[in-house]
């Protein structure tokens, strides 16, 4: 007679999945690996492109209304591009005066703080010292209490007259340094100029070109229904990163005049330099406001004498920046834009670490257009959950 386990048909066994389950995870890892290499290695690539899908939702209406105008569609689109460059051109010209004193006057302000740093260092490294002695007191006199067989053979005495003197090391040039948060957040004139050009006739292509990608999204799906949801989450990114684009600047600008206030009454110099860097670096949530502080803090520290003079900056663009981020933007955005602020933060260190500062500018619209696509996708329904407030 032959035992056998007979199974019912239809019915396998809970552990038969598990390799399947720990096959597709390991593929997901290794393909987000690969993605994440790709993108880091192509940034140069994908970054302008990225900028021009993010700007186009905002300026194709402008191109929409000189249409009506009776305007072909790519001399309008030439239109709002030049126009885009000529106010470049003019804030360029604007600051560019204020900006080479600034940066002249910048390694002696340094300068001046590094030294007045080191003053206020000074009484802890007394206290430091005098918590040695205690602690060297405490342990009896440490290696001076040593009885002299313990000591090493040849401690306490002269060099012999064997022993031939140390050779002289030829100095070697310093190993060039590694670029700073600073100097990857400024980058280069030539990188920042050529990565604008690349933005801007990317952006000229897109707006001549109407709604092609659009049409083309729309042809290439195989069903009504996949076209109406294709529709819906394309029309409702493009509201998301027009809202959130407008809305912040909005934001910012209030922000940036009242910190030029402030700063004035203050007595900082330059006021309305930080005024101008408050509402470009306020389009990166957190990382902006920190990078503006420890600024804030270093130039004041070389302006002022009195520590509460020197505090008084930087607490009060912290005391500013805190009351937008918790009372004004969740006012204006509303319902519209509801992110998960842990989410937003890794996203931001993300793709600052992808693709640089220019990441760091275009996390939130990549996120928010994220949650959008995950929201319609069945199979992705939990990390819509993760990125949603």
């Amino acid at each position: 007679m032959n035992d056998r386990i007979e199974r019912s048909p239809g019915v396998t066994p809970a552990t038969d999945d598990l390799p399947g389950k720990g096959t597709a995870v390991g593929i997901g890892v290794l393909a987000f690996v690969a993605a994440t290499g790709a993108m880091f290695f192509a940034r140069q690539f994908f970054v302008p492109i990225a900028f021009a899908f993010t700007l186009h939702p905002l300026f194709s209406p402008v191109v929409r209304r000189l249409e009506r105008l009776r305007l072909p569609t790519a001399v309008a689109a030439a239109v709002v591009v030049l126009g885009i460059v000529a106010a470049i051109a003019c804030g360029l010209f604007a600051l560019s005066r204020p900006m080479k004193g600034w940066i002249a006057n910048a390694p002696a302000s340094f300068d001046a703080a590094e030294q007045k740093l080191a003053r206020l260092r000074e009484p802890v490294k007394q206290v430091s010292a005098v918590a040695d002695r205690i602690e060297h007191a405490a342990d009896g006199g440490g290696a001076a209490t040593q009885p002299a067989a313990s000591r090493p053979s040849g401690e306490g005495r002269g060099p012999s007259p064997k022993e031939s003197a140390p050779q002289p090391v030829a100095p070697q040039a310093p190993a060039p340094a590694a670029p700073g948060v600073l100097g990857r957040f400024l980058g280069t004139t030539t990188t920042i100029l050529g990565g604008i050009t690349e933005v801007l006739v990317l952006l000229l292509l897109l707006l001549a070109s109407g709604d092609l990608f659009f049409a083309k999204l729309m042809k290439v799906m195989p069903t009504r229904q996949d076209k109406r949801e294709a529709a819906e989450v394309v029309d409702e990114a493009r509201r998301a990163v027009v809202r959130y684009v407008g809305v912040t600047a909005m934001i910012n600008l209030g922000q940036a005049v009242l910190v030029a206030l402030v700063l004035w009454l203050l007595g900082m110099p330059n006021f309305w330099l930080w005024a101008l860097a408050c509402f470009v670096l306020e389009f990166i949530p957190y990382l902006g406001a920190t990078i503006m502080i420890l600024l804030l803090s270093v130039v004041a520290f070389a302006t002022f004498d009195s520590l509460g003079h020197t505090l008084a900056v930087p607490g009060s663009y912290l005391l500013i920046t805190t009351i937008q981020n918790n009372v004004v933007s969740p006012y204006l955005y509303g319902d519209h834009l509801k992110l998960n602020p842990v989410a937003v933060l890794i996203g931001v260190l993300f793709w600052w670490f992808v693709w640089g500062i220019g990441g760091a500018f275009l996390a939130v619209p990549i996120i928010a257009v994220m949650r959008i696509v995950t929201r319609h996708t069945k199979s992705f329904h939990a990390l819509s959950e993760f990125l949603g407030e």
